[in-house]
């Protein structure tokens, strides 16, 4: 490579030829191109089965491996693959004409392998078109300005349908980028807004080709001319095929959103299409074509109920986008100029409103005219964003989420945390660097950190002062190249230490609030042991409650009319529970000195106790005339001496009772079928 400091288009290289010699072309030839192919862009499949869903990924993967490859290539190589591989065009084309829109989303699958291979997908083609919109990515790798405009308008890398394509793709959640990178295009190569001019026409005739699909004629600029004899001919709304009708209904609602979308990111388009008569041309389709859609869709009888409700979503989106269409071309051609060149005219404007408003009766609007963009805070995204967005027409907007929008499903390049947060986690910092070295792959980790850390975690502004060279001279100072810094662990000293205060209520590691009312250095102020004697609070606040006891009544007498809880009392009850009446209740007690006397026995000697206990059991048996049952004797005399009638008693005894217990009356039962004959004896 030739020295630093040169721009692309004026390098050369030595590089070895095909038979081994050394020879020296220009940087840019397409002899350096790299021989990859580049597949084409399929979108998912719909309702699409198992096969079909693999293929898909298998696809897809190819693609993001491919343009990951393209943007790690240095920047000669990465600009010599751009221009000379005619397939990787064919892929970015693809991709901008299949590629899923907003209210399309609803029908991809679910799938989460298949939301994440499309979220790869699209986050790689972003990086790709914005990389190939930049014509200086550093101090040595940049294009010049005049030449970077003849190679992307010569070759085709950018034309007014593929912007059209990126603003409608990538718009949310992208908007600062978008705008940076479409200006950058049409500063450096203004031939793109005589091709604008000549589009807007073609717009035009968008909406006169739906006009005439309906059957109807646009008011205003097209009702002075004749209407063909075979008009009546024409199908309408109602006759027309349903598939007719279901493709006017999903042209309308791409060609809405895609020209709103174009005109909220790059604004300085707004004259050309209002040179056009684009406002009136626009009032005047919404006022014909809208109704008439409106009507054909609640009386057509339509086969599926979702399909209707599918039409009338993207019909109300539609409405909506052109009504927003109007708000911006009216606002950048008409309000801006004179907010922005005029105050006597604008103070003269807003008393005239102020007053209209007046003389109705009505109360002002809270919400003024918006000031201008040079008051307004910039909270942008970086590349990978998805939150709202000041437009960069200084108007702070609100991004809407659409139903059946998506954005769960494909967010692509929305990948990160918005870059303008303070404080970020550890998660939202590596996605902040992940997204900044796709695009500068060459920049080390502990540089970008640097560059976080000073432009306050804006990405967006760390991309932008890296690319246009305008970092600040601390970090001009630093190298490029520098690694990200080792950070040692520290151990945990909260989980370790242990002090006397653990888990009571002055532990402030654990705790959040600590009564600070009972915790004080040395002794406390203005206390002494006189005062605390002398403080007799505690004595009235118990005054109230023992008030209560002082008053005693025998007796109240109740007068006529009055109830018992008149006084406070409660009810005669006539269930009284006479239990104690006919008892003299504490008339056996021991009198005081008894209890005095058992005071020395309270414990005495537990064999004591039970020979007390036997004998008053004896004396109880005695006289109720009970005997002793006497013991039993199964033993007996030894075998062949002959056994006492008592022994043979309580030998039968004991037989007949075993079936009480084991052998569940098998003895009694078989002794009562056999006394009956049952069983032989």
């Amino acid at each position: 490579m030739a020295c630093a400091r040169v721009p692309l288009d004026e390098q050369s290289v030595t590089e070895p030829g095909p038979l081994g010699k050394e020879r020296t072309l220009p940087a840019l030839h397409p002899e350096r191109k790299e021989e990859r192919y580049f597949v084409p862009y399929k979108p998912p499949p719909e309702d699409g089965s198992p096969a079909e869903v693999e293929e898909f990924l298998e696809h897809a993967k190819f693609i993001t491996e491919d343009l990951e490859w393209l943007l790690a290539l240095p920047h000669d190589k990465f600009w010599c693959q751009v221009v000379f591989d005619e397939s990787l065009q064919r892929c970015l084309d693809s991709y901008l004409h299949h590629a899923p829109r907003g209210l399309d989303l609803a029908a991809v699958p679910s799938s989460p392998a298949v939301a994440d291979m499309q979220r790869s997908v699209h986050r790689a083609v972003f990086l790709t078109f914005l990389r190939m919109a930049t014509h200086k990515e550093s101090k040595e790798n940049f294009i010049t300005p005049a030449v970077f405009g003849e190679i992307i308008y010569e070759n085709f890398l950018f034309d007014i349908p593929k912007i059209l394509d990126l603003c409608v793709l990538f718009g949310k959640g992208n908007s600062q980028l978008l705008h940076k990178m479409i200006e950058n295009i049409f500063t450096q190569q203004p031939s793109y807004y005589s091709d604008l001019d000549e589009t807007v026409p073609t717009v035009l005739q968008v909406f006169d080709t739906i006009l005439e699909k309906c059957g109807l004629q646009c008011e205003g600029a097209t009702a002075m001319e004749p209407m063909k004899l075979n008009a009546h001919k024409q199908p309408t709304a109602l006759t027309m095929s349903q598939q007719d009708f279901v493709d006017i209904i999903m042209y309308l609602c791409d060609s809405t959103t895609t020209i709103h979308a174009f005109l909220d990111i790059f604004p300085a388009a707004c004259s050309s299409f209002h040179s056009h008569g684009f406002v009136s041309r626009l009032t005047s389709f919404y006022g014909s074509v809208v109704p008439d859609l409106e009507m054909a869709i609640r009386k057509r009888n339509l086969d599926d109920k979702i399909l209707q409700e599918d039409l009338w979503k993207r019909l109300s989106h539609s409405c909506r986008k052109m009504v927003e269409t109007t708000h911006l071309l009216l606002h950048h051609t008409c309000l801006q100029p004179i907010l922005e060149g005029d105050e006597t005219r604008t103070s003269y404007l807003l008393q005239g409103v102020e007053s209209a408003w007046d003389s109705i009766g009505r109360q002002k609007p809270q919400s003024q005219i918006e000031p201008k963009a040079s008051s307004l805070p910039s909270a942008s995204w970086g590349a990978a964003g998805g939150s709202p967005a000041a437009s960069p027409t200084g108007s702070k907007r609100q991004e809407v989420r659409e139903p059946g929008d998506g954005g769960e499903i494909l967010r692509g390049a929305e990948a990160i945390l918005d870059g303008a947060v303070c404080s970020v986690s550890g998660a939202e910092l590596e996605s902040l660097l992940s997204c900044i070295k796709d695009l500068l792959p060459d920049l080390g980790e502990g540089f970008l950190l640097a560059c976080l850390e000073e432009y306050n975690y804006n990405s967006e502004l760390v991309i932008n002062n890296i690319l246009e060279d305008r970092l600040a001279p601390s970090l001009d100072k630093l190298d490029r190249a520098m690694p990200r810094p080792v950070k040692e662990e520290l151990p945990n000293v909260l989980t370790s230490r242990s002090n006397v205060f653990d888990d009571d209520e002055f532990d402030i590691f654990r705790r959040d609030q600590v009564d600070m009312s009972r915790i004080w250095k040395g002794r406390r102020k203005a206390e002494n042991t006189r005062e605390m004697l002398n403080d007799k609070q505690h004595i009235a606040e118990q005054k109230a409650r023992y008030q209560a006891y002082e008053t005693v009544v025998d007796e109240v007498i109740i007068e006529p009319g009055e109830t018992a809880a008149t006084y406070g009392l409660d009810d005669y009850d006539d269930e009284y529970d006479d239990t104690y009446d006919m008892n003299q209740v504490g008339a056996n007690d021991l009198d005081g000195d008894s209890l005095l006397n058992r005071r020395d026995q309270f414990v005495q000697d537990p064999a004591v106790l039970r020979e007390r206990a036997e004998a008053r059991r004896a004396a109880m048996q005695q006289r109720k005339g009970y005997r002793p049952e006497r013991p039993s004797n199964v033993v007996g005399q030894p075998k062949g001496q002959g056994q006492t009638t008592e022994t043979l008693l309580d030998r039968r005894k004991k037989e007949s009772n075993k079936s009480r217990v084991g052998n569940h009356n098998r003895r009694t039962m078989a002794d009562r079928k056999r006394n009956k004959g049952m069983i032989p004896s």
